[in-house]
Order: structure tokens, then sequence, then C-alpha cells
């Protein structure tokens, strides 16, 4: 499923700032406006990825005429200089992102002795499985 928000894109001296009004203020920045939309759909899809997980409410997103990249650049900082600014829809499907991006698998290269791996092999031990079971039961004593 599709989930989109807008987004405020400051044009600044060195590149860009984006801002998720709608999010709480989520910011990223990149260094071009190409780098700073692939930041924005990174930053916005681990955002509600995280939402997700925790069970927390996501907000509905305003429409785009609804922002005013102006207001909202004065409510961050009143002092600031007026720079560029657009409001831009960014878009991302969120478990397609997450499979891709947070869950992937990742290869591990590990040592066991040797008399262990032939024990486990014996008993057609799954070892990425009980690795993975391990570490699971570690990360979520602490």
């Amino acid at each position: 499923m599709l989930s989109m928000y807008p987004a405020c894109f400051f044009h600044e001296e060195d590149g860009y700032s984006v801002v998720f009004p709608d999010l709480n203020w989520l910011a990223t920045q990149g260094d071009t406006f190409e780098e700073a939309m692939e930041m924005a759909i990174d930053c916005l899809a681990g955002y509600l990825h995280t939402c997700q997980i925790d069970g927390d409410t996501v907000p509905t997103p305003s429409r785009i005429s609804d922002i005013d990249p102006k207001a909202v650049a004065r409510e961050l900082d009143p002092e600031a200089p007026m720079c560029e600014a657009i409001v831009n829809m960014v878009s991302v499907d969120v478990a397609a992102y997450a499979k891709q991006h947070f869950e992937k698998s990742v290869r591990k290269t590990l040592t066991i002795p040797a008399w262990l791996n032939t024990a486990a092999l014996e008993m057609n031990i799954n070892f990425s499985q009980v690795l993975q079971e391990a570490l699971l039961a570690k990360v979520q004593a602490r």
C-alpha cells in the first residue's frame, strides 16, 4: 500500500533540507534535490515502519495545498532568512521498502569447533535459524 505525505523542501546554501510537518517535524537532508528526495523516501519509510512495529497511530496526511512552506520555515526558525522552498508529495510502499532495506538478510561468517559442527550436522540443525533465535533472545533480554 502506498503512503504519501507532503514534505517541505528548503533549498539552502549546502543542499536541501526536508521537513514533514504532519509527522512531528520529521526531517532529513541531501546535497541535491534528487538525493534529498531519496533521503525523504527513506526517512518516511523508516518512520512509518517504526510506527507500525510499535503500534503507534500514524497521523493522516495533509493535502499538499494546505501546507505553506514559508509558515513551516518561520515556525522552525523565525530568525532564519527565507530561502527557496517547495512542497512536494513523498510516497513510499512501506512494506516493500522495509522488505528490501530494513528486513533483508545479511550473511555472517562464524567459527565453531569442528566437533560441534559435526554433531549439529548429524542432527540436521539449521545453523541460521539457531543463530537468529539465539540473537533474538539476547536482544529481547536487554
